[in-house]
């Protein structure tokens, strides 16, 4: 269930390639796997049509929704049918809590780890007041708050939190907003709305050539420097944000050199972290002997924690046909999943966009 329409369309090749590499792997070294694309319109009703499609096609495992709000609107009817689902961008902390039966797992790291990062990025840049701009749906204001709460523990004040309408086409009276609360320094928590609201930040005199510009991973998924000024490339230049790695330091060091050759110039956008639901899912069934969701569900956290480390599907595989307990360090890096299925250990990227309009990664962080 991943976005081919809707506002995160782009990114689709980034989501279903490396799905589509991993089976590849996985029947190569004598697995079988079926993969059945489905759209998830980033759109809760077009993802609800989508679900019930793949139901009725009795599948084990659903892979994503690629957004968490998508994702929340599905999750009940997915776990519920004792279905497992995996998604590799998922941010949102309310999953950690959520009622899911056990069913749900994610490999991104959760924004109760990502929104403190970002306000430390923040507290580092020199901000004494900064004003906050958010999607006003569960992934936006769900990391305005935790953002909000960082940002005081670390002695910055809040001058203003400015939720919109996702499906806005005008955010003149949100900039204008933040632009006379005299903030010195600005966050945006976007999807692909951003360009039209740097648009208007830009005219409200609090663009990036005015204050500093703090985004996370929905703005760089999504935001193009063409999407917001066509003739003027350096138009984000500057712009500071985070995102889960694309390549983390402690991920297995071969799976963007395998992308690339599977599929050339696809984007690394939670690629890994995509692939690794894929892989932890097949394993899983591998260790329990059975493709029953009710029965491999139990050994998805133990293929991540203890046990001989391995990081190719091909090695781990083989490795649990020995009868070897196995701890699966993924391309998205160790995993260690907690008890409620989501990552022990996140790696972030902080990155600056360049005149190019190029968001340049200058340090990651393994938290």
């Amino acid at each position: 269930v991943l976005p081919q329409t809707g506002s995160l369309a782009a990114i689709i090749d980034a989501l279903v390639k490396p799905l589509e590499m991993g089976v590849e792997e996985i029947t190569a070294a004598g697995g079988q796997v079926t993969l059945i694309p489905g759209d998830s319109g980033t759109d809760p009703n077009v993802a609800s049509v989508t679900t019930d499609q793949l139901l009725a096609d009795d599948v084990d495992v659903i892979i994503g929704a690629a957004g968490s709000t998508v994702s929340l609107s599905i999750i009940d009817k997915i776990t519920g049918s004792n279905v497992a689902q995996c998604s590799g961008s998922n941010t949102d902390g309310a999953f950690t809590t959520y009622d899911d039966g056990g069913f749900y797992f994610r490999t991104a790291p959760s924004d109760v780890v990502q929104a403190p990062t970002l306000a430390d990025v923040i507290t580092d840049g020199g901000a004494a007041t900064v004003g906050i701009i958010y999607r006003n749906d569960d992934y936006g204001a769900g990391f305005n708050d935790l953002l909000a709460d960082a940002l005081t523990a670390n002695g910055v004040a809040i001058a203003t939190q400015v939720g919109y309408d996702p499906t806005a086409t005008s955010f003149d009276a949100e900039a204008a907003e933040v632009a006379a609360a005299g903030v010195d320094a600005v966050a945006i928590i976007t999807f692909g709305e951003g360009s039209a609201l740097m648009q208007s930040m830009i005219e409200a005199g609090i663009g990036p050539t005015d204050l500093p510009i703090y985004v996370a991973d929905g703005f760089k998924d999504t935001v193009t420097a063409e999407s917001v000024d066509p003739n003027n490339p350096a138009v984000l230049e500057g712009i500071v944000g985070t995102a889960p790695s694309a390549a983390p330091p402690n991920g297995e060091p071969g799976f963007i050199d395998r992308l690339e050759a599977f599929a050339p110039g696809t984007p690394t956008i939670f690629s890994a972290q995509k692939y690794d639901c894929l892989i932890v899912m097949k394993l899983a069934t591998e260790v329990a002997g059975s493709t029953d969701p009710s029965v491999f569900v139990p050994e998805i956290i133990g293929v991540t924690l203890g046990g001989t480390k391995c990081s190719l599907y091909a090695e781990c595989s083989a490795l649990i046909a020995e009868g070897v307990d196995i701890d699966y360090d993924g391309a998205s890096g160790p995993l260690e999943f907690t008890d409620v299925g989501e990552p022990g250990v996140g790696a972030y990227d902080v990155y600056e966009y360049d005149a190019e309009g190029t968001p340049v990664t200058f340090e990651q962080l393994v938290l």
